[in-house]
């Protein structure tokens, strides 16, 4: 029977199948089983988004996980849905208005919301279809938006009752501020870079003295913002001048010096520093301890603004610092300039440096939220993979500040408070209020700002299961199993859904936080359009298929410093899918119709049954089950890369090269009606396992294998929710016991493990594998085709001889055998001959007749005096001094390990040609 065609082609296939699975409701939990569910949360991407190799690492993770739990008998639930990305929406509307010669300001907060939510009607919904092309399970029936109904709520009650416990405040503090999105940003939000800076020294005259203080600072423009110097005060060099006064240059204005131990580090610079408390965080809160006014300079565009000089005013900064620092040369005010490398924040959106500016915004107090997450994580209710990323998460929480959540945007979760006119209350509420709830006044009007994005992605694994409502999903799937996403978004994304899961419901979000690496391009640095390295997952799903790209992920997902992408390996996957397929065809056509497997298991998958079974049979059958188990226990401890590779090498070299081949002698014209049926019954079984194994990896391509095999009673219609081979491990020498019941494509296949059975089939085909690779080699150095048939002899004691023998068909079948001549430990073998021992087992390769002794062994003198020469010739440029002296310690390296490989295969040929009496 054959039903495959002739070559795999992804794009006929992949399409159908997910229609097919999601139409049939495969991708919801199972409501028929008391199993604790399986439920992970997708990372919500940008509702506008495309699919990059980030997403699509994430998406192949959790789904391979998924498939596995679903197909192991847990109900797996993986929540979808998309983010509503704040500034990156924004700024892409905003794009678009600038090209119509218009903006947000001028045609109004309403008309700008209508716009974007166009925006997103006509270009969100593409990055849920790039998923479903890969193959993402996703139940999609429990979408979420992060700004639709259920997760406004959400947010709401979540505002609300941080509001009501003292948790949210609004207060007037430095923030970072970034120009040019014209809003605030959080911490996290800001990344910082070393540059090359300097280190201008100022003279701050002394009030009433012809003495100056020196100050230091990496930012001069700023100064014009100062109101104060401090200086240590137990700094000898300044004895005597706090309390006292300087005249600010450039402006005049008098400020005090003052005396901080915290500020000051009497080594750094001077020893004096000047005081901005409008545009320096440190200086903020120096200027809260000693009373310092705080002046700002800065405006929110970025360019010097009044009470500084007029001469300044409307410069950028960059402009500004020039100015300033020509003007107090001009003045005789700077004293030097010296290198210094600087810490500079960067805003990540936007890539412009981020001013520190004091700004009234809304906060979070995350103090005890921080301490509840730590204590959920040392108690074990959370653990991080890889282990190493806990003490990451301990160091960021223990070091946390108050978050900063107000933006001023339009786009997003308005804050719900309202702002009294007549009395200057604040109103907070569930619902809007009508009057001020502080005097009763009408005239109220809500905040501008909007929240920060990661307020609601904060409550993700709460809103996506129905919260604040005592949902049944609630009840049956919180806490979720799996949080697996990038290690880059641990304190943006995991450390907030860890503080606000523990605050709502009192338990954590999830059991288990699986950290990735990030997927860098080929060239080895992180993936931009401006250094044209970046990969589409579509594009490689569209030229190699959806299968392959995704066996390649998993097999790069162990990896946590980063992720090379190499285009060459996504091809080699789509080999192995073509391997796959190709071997699958062999399987269908030798298989005859009508072929009995549950007939085959009740006769042959028992303990009275194994004897029925050819060696080679019970090996494929055990090693199958072996296989299996490793995987399964591999994806347990999330080392898909080790999974992956163990079935990988299973199918190809194994399954493949080996069992494949070894099948021929079962089912060919020699072979009897009941081997040919065990045979059969036996490939079927096997590639059932493999297939069953696979399917988390490559879904597409197994479902449409699996499909076409004969079935046995109870399978399902789908590949997708049949059983994974659990496998229950039979050891001891009672040949008798065996599991009661096994899960799986065979009712009683683990009880293959252990048994002595399968021992000595292992041994058996152990010794073939040995004596066909031994006969190949032989072949190989006398130059003589695979395909040569010769006769070969085999040197062994009984024990192997009698193992040997009885595998002489199946040997002498896989190395193009004339014949196979087993010989005792004490019998002579021909002298013009060559040889080879595998594990006390001589393979000998007799050459009379197959070769012209003269002519090789004329061959391998020639051979010995090049591998000679060339040996001498770079032992004695090792032996050289000098060359060791100058050469890097990789050259010299190199070229032992060349030596060491010439060395070596001098001794082969000069072995073979005293075998031929050289």
């Amino acid at each position: 029977m054959e039903k495959l065609s002739s070559v795999y082609e992804p794009s006929a296939v992949e399409a159908r199948w997910y229609r097919l699975w999601n139409e049939r409701g495969y991708f919801k939990p199972s409501t028929a089983t008391d199993r604790a569910p399986f439920t992970v949360v997708l990372p919500p991407p940008n509702v506008t988004g495309r699919l990059h190799m980030g997403h699509a690492l994430t998406a192949t993770v959790q789904d391979c996980l998924v498939r596995w739990q679903r197909m192991c008998g847990a109900p797996a639930l993986w929540l979808p849905g998309t983010d509503h990305a704040g500034i990156a929406t924004q700024v892409m509307v905003e794009r678009e208005l600038q090209k119509e010669g218009t903006s947000r300001v001028e045609i109004g907060r309403e008309a700008f919301l209508e716009r974007v939510w166009t925006w997103k009607n006509e270009h969100g919904g593409i990055i849920d279809r790039q998923h479903e092309a890969l193959g993402a399970s996703l139940d999609w029936d429990r979408y979420r938006f992060t700004l639709d109904e259920v997760s406004s709520r959400a947010v709401r009650e979540a505002f609300c009752r941080l509001h009501e416990q003292g948790l949210i405040y609004r207060a007037y503090r430095l923030i970072n501020w970034d120009w040019a999105s014209q809003t605030a940003l959080s911490d996290l939000e800001v990344e910082h870079r070393e540059v090359d800076g300097s280190l201008w020294h100022i003279a701050y005259p002394i009030e009433g003295s012809e003495r100056h203080l020196v100050v230091a600072t990496t930012r001069p423009e700023t100064m014009l913002g100062d109101s104060g110097v401090a200086v240590h005060p137990e700094d000898p060099r300044y004895e005597g001048l706090i309390g006292q006064h300087v005249i600010l240059p450039l402006t005049g204005r008098r400020i005090p010096i003052v005396g901080d131990p915290i500020l000051v580090d009497m080594a750094f610079g001077t020893g004096a520093v000047k005081v901005t408390p409008a545009h320096d965080f440190n200086d903020f809160e120096t200027g809260k301890r000693h009373d310092l006014d705080v002046i700002c300079v800065i405006d929110k565009a970025g360019r010097i603004q009044a009470p500084a000089p007029e001469r300044f005013q409307g410069l950028t900064v960059a402009d500004a610092r020039k100015a300033v620092v020509a003007a107090l040369e001009a003045e005789g005010a700077l004293v030097k300039v010296e290198p210094h490398k600087l810490n500079i924040g960067y805003s990540q959106r936007t890539n412009v440096v981020v001013e520190p500016l004091p700004s009234d915004q809304w906060f979070v107090s995350v103090g005890s939220m921080a301490e509840a997450a730590i204590g959920a994580v040392r108690d074990g209710a959370t653990r991080f993979v890889p282990e190493y990323r806990t003490n990451d998460f301990y160091r960021w929480m223990e070091n946390i500040h108050d978050w900063c959540i107000s933006r001023q945007l339009w786009w997003g979760h308005r804050i719900p408070a309202w702002h009294c006119q007549a009395c200057a209350h604040i109103t907070v509420g569930r619902e809007d209020p009508s009057v001020c709830a502080g005097c009763g006044s009408a005239a109220i009007a809500q905040d501008e700002d909007v929240l920060d994005t990661w307020f609601s992605s904060g409550l993700w694994p709460l809103t996506t299961l129905g919260w604040p409502e005592e949902s049944a999903d609630l009840e049956r799937f919180y806490p979720t199993a799996l949080m697996e996403t990038g290690w880059d978004i641990l304190f943006f994304w995991v450390a907030r859904m860890m503080m606000f899961g523990i605050h709502f419901t009192g338990d954590v979000p999830f059991r288990t936080v699986f950290l990735h690496s990030m997927v860098l391009g080929e060239d080895g640095q992180k993936m931009s359009k401006t250094k044209g390295n970046v990969v589409d997952p579509i594009e490689l799903i569209e030229g190699f298929g959806a299968d392959a790209l995704r066996f390649y992920l998993a097999t790069m997902a162990g990896q946590d410093q980063g992720i090379i992408f190499s285009r060459a390996r996504v091809e080699g996957y789509r080999h192995f899918c073509n391997k796959l397929w190709n071997a699958s065809r062999f399987v269908m056509m030798n298989l005859d119709e009508g072929l009995d497997r549950d007939a085959f298991e009740r006769e042959c998958l028992t303990a009275d049954g194994l004897d029925r079974l050819g060696a080679a049979d019970r090996w494929i059958l055990a090693r199958s089950v072996e296989v299996a188990r490793e995987v399964g226990e591999l994806l347990g401890a999330f080392r898909l890369d080790l999974a992956a590779h163990a079935i990988y090498q299973f199918v190809w070299y194994e399954l493949c090269d080996w069992y494949l081949e070894l099948a021929k002698t079962g089912l060919g014209e020699g072979a009897t009606e009941e081997t040919r049926r065990i045979t059969q019954g036996t490939l079927v079984t096997a590639l059932d396992l493999v297939l069953r194994v696979l399917h988390p990896f490559v879904p597409f391509i197994t479902e449409e294998i699996w499909q076409q095999l004969p079935r046995r009673e109870g399978d399902p219609a789908s590949l997708m929710i049949a059983a994974y081979p659990e496998v229950t491990a039979w050891s001891g020498d009672d040949e008798a016991r065996r599991p009661e019941t096994m899960a799986g494509p065979i009712a009683a296949v683990g009880a293959l493990l252990g048994s002595r059975a399968v021992a000595e089939a292992r041994e058996q085909i152990a010794r073939v594998i040995d004596v066909v690779n031994a006969a190949r080699s032989l072949k190989a150095k006398v130059k003589l085709s695979l395909g040569k048939r010769v006769d070969v002899m085999v040197r062994a004691g009984a024990t192997e001889a009698a193992t040997i023998g009885g595998m002489e068909a199946q040997i002498c079948f896989l190395a193009r055998l004339s014949g196979l001549q087993v010989i005792g430990p004490e019998d002579e073998a021909p002298r013009e001959a060559i040889s080879e021992v595998v594990r006390g087992v001589e393979v000998i390769l007799p050459l009379a007749g197959v070769v012209d002794v003269a002519a090789e062994r004329a061959r391998l003198e020639k051979e010995i005096a090049r591998f000679e020469k060339d040996a001498a010739s770079l032992d004695k440029k090792l032996q050289n001094p000098g060359f060791r002296a100058k050469a890097p310690a990789e050259v010299i390296a190199k070229d032992e390990a060349r030596l060491a490989s010439f060395q070596e295969s001098l001794a082969v040929l000069r072995a073979t040609l005293e075998r031929l009496g050289g």
